[in-house]
């Protein structure tokens, strides 16, 4: 395989994953421009999250193309030290461009939106922040998690549609952490697989549940109370930044419906399934998000 062939296939096996988001990353109907860009920013967000989950395409290709020894391949925080230095390169840090194909096609977005360094490189301390911490003690020590971990992705949707305001950063953030509640109520399992729990300490005591309850085929009624709990967490959230949707216009408004419909209806279906997460992920099917989509967009969820 050539380089060419390398590089085009470490991109593919990133970006090919935005289909099974929870939400639209760069839908049809967006201009081309913007969904050129967003892909960008997606396929860094969803490579600097698969090296943190060791989720990276089998034979170490990408420590390789980063410049990883390949005794330290499987060190995740040796991959991520390379991936920030090589992102640094996008920002015109050293004598020469990045390195890894995703951050090759992000530097032109850079360049075209005048983004900043700052919400990529939160996207990696949260990750360097999964391989430390395993544990959250407090609901709002899971929200500062947030903050590195889903909030940077809303802004740089923000800042690559020339729309950022204070307010509407806000209410982003509001979302984005929603969105990440959810996405850790569907995998409770799986991130249990890897020695997580994104599950606030606080709230298991207070609903009588065990760290061995989450690794049950079914959940019980305290588990599901739990999940029920959390549920409504990210519901109000959603609620809190759904404002957001009517404060813009055009096509990024039917793209800011998406995220918190995508949201709202993954609510739904965990609710669906009686609030039991650990057969495996509930997740709705495209005529529940339409449906949540259109709700949204009338400002009426």
């Amino acid at each position: 395989m050539t380089g060419t062939d390398t590089a085009t296939a470490l991109e593919r096996a990133t970006l090919d994953k935005a289909a099974r988001e929870n939400f639209p990353v760069a839908p049809f109907f967006l201009p081309r421009a913007w969904r050129t860009d967003l892909m960008a920013v997606y396929g860094f967000a969803r490579l600097v999250d698969d090296i943190g989950d060791g989720d990276l395409a089998p034979g170490g290709a990408d420590a390789r193309v980063l410049g990883v020894p390949p005794e330290q391949a499987d060190d995740r925080l040796a991959v991520l030290d390379a991936f920030e230095a090589d992102l640094r390169r996008v920002f015109g840090e050293g004598h020469e461009g990045p390195h890894h194909p995703l951050l090759r096609r992000l530097t032109p977005t850079v360049r075209r939106r005048g983004l900043t360094p700052e919400p990529f490189l939160g996207l990696i301390a949260a990750n360097r922040q999964d391989q430390l911490v395993t544990r959250y003690e407090t609901y709002d020590d899971l929200r500062a998690y947030c903050e590195l971990s889903a909030n940077p992705v809303g802004r740089l949707v923000l800042a690559v549609t020339g729309t950022a305001t204070p307010e509407r950063i806000r209410r982003s953030d509001a979302v984005c952490t929603a969105l990440q509640i959810v996405e850790h109520l569907q995998d409770v399992a799986e991130d249990l697989g890897r020695d997580r729990i994104y599950l606030p300490a606080q709230d298991m005591k207070r609903f009588h549940v065990q760290e061995s309850d989450l690794a049950a085929t079914s959940a019980g009624a305290s588990v599901r109370a739990l999940v029920a709990y959390e549920a409504q967490r990210a519901t109000d959230l959603l609620n809190e930044g759904a404002p957001l949707v009517g404060s813009v216009h055009g096509r990024l408004k039917l793209l800011l419906a998406g995220f918190v419909a995508g949201g709202k209806a993954a609510v739904r279906a965990i609710a669906a399934a009686d609030h039991d997460v650990l057969p495996g992920p509930p997740r709705p099917s495209r005529l529940q998000l339409l449906r949540e989509a259109a709700t949204t967009l009338r400002g009426e969820g």
